[in-house]
């Protein structure tokens, strides 16, 4: 069976990180394999949680899976709470990942043309490091904008983007793509979860995907607002998939059907955005 090493935060209110990762990889018939990076209460968009780090003890996991001859097929990283826990993983990239490892980095900063709290520079520079590594990233549009320039460069391009017309502003996205995948050298750039307004009033939410110079978009209806844990079931779909052999554009096909079914479903019960979607029951598209 094929095995990937997840390497994220545990939350146990949220439906994010590791417990959104962990089902959705393994019903897609893949073993996963986690390394916490930090145990939560709940994710940290509530107003208030309670962390456990785990920085200093990922030597000691890592250690053990050496002993064991662990050799995963994939690696997938996610959100990381300060610049010690992305040289950890930079650590873990050079001693588990060969030319065979698909390496994808969910290189988490904020959304919205906003950063999140535990943002820093010192930390956009080890995404920077840890992009360097992967074949696939999949950054949202903030996080696209940070990984080619710093906080201050973002906020003003997402302010002009919010003044473009929509065939304009994808256009300017694509380059964004073309730039990433070449700055960093990448097998594919996902730029995901873009607000794309319709002829028709409705909203659309596109991801683009920019793989081996060529470019493709997969859009779904966008209903609802911004729920926890859709990036992290985006990016453990892809990484499954793409492990499994299936291609780029279909793996992405994939995400948007599951997570739009999902989010219909947590707008029709009225979930709080931080409780995350209604996923598990739509866990079978995936198989």
């Amino acid at each position: 069976m094929k095995k990937i090493a997840v390497i994220n935060d545990l939350s146990g209110l949220g439906k994010c990180s590791l417990t959104a990762a962990i089902p959705v990889i393994s019903v897609m018939g893949v073993q996963a394999c986690p390394l916490p990076t930090a145990v939560l209460s709940n994710q940290t968009g509530y107003e208030s949680y309670y962390c456990d780090d785990f920085t200093y003890h990922m030597d000691a996991y890592m250690k053990e899976w050496k002993k064991r001859g662990f050799h995963p097929d994939g690696i997938y990283t996610g959100f990381l709470s300060d610049e010690r826990q992305a040289d950890q993983i930079l650590s873990f990239l050079r001693e588990f990942a060969d030319n065979d490892t698909l390496i994808l980095v969910d290189t988490v900063m904020g959304d919205q043309g906003e950063v999140y709290p535990v943002y820093s520079e010192g930390m956009r520079k080890r995404l920077m490091d840890l992009a360097g590594y992967a074949q696939v990233i999949t950054p949202n549009l903030t996080e696209a904008l940070l990984l080619l320039g710093n906080k201050d460069e973002m906020e003003r391009q997402w302010k002009e983007f919010k003044t473009l017309p929509v065939e304009v502003f994808m256009g300017e996205i694509e380059k964004i793509g073309k730039t990433l995948e070449e700055t960093y050298d990448l097998r594919a750039a996902v730029i995901t979860g873009i607000d794309l307004p319709g002829s028709d009033g409705t909203l659309r939410m596109g991801n683009l995907i920019r793989e081996n110079k060529e470019t493709d978009w997969v859009i779904g209806i966008k209903t609802g607002g911004s729920y926890s844990g859709t990036g992290d079931l985006f990016a453990s779909v892809l990484s499954a998939g793409l492990v499994k052999g299936f291609s780029m554009k279909e793996c992405a096909g994939k995400a948007v059907d599951f997570i739009s079914a999902a989010i219909s479903d947590a707008v029709k019960e009225g979930t709080d955005r931080n409780d995350g979607v209604c996923f598990e029951r739509y866990l079978g598209r995936l198989l």
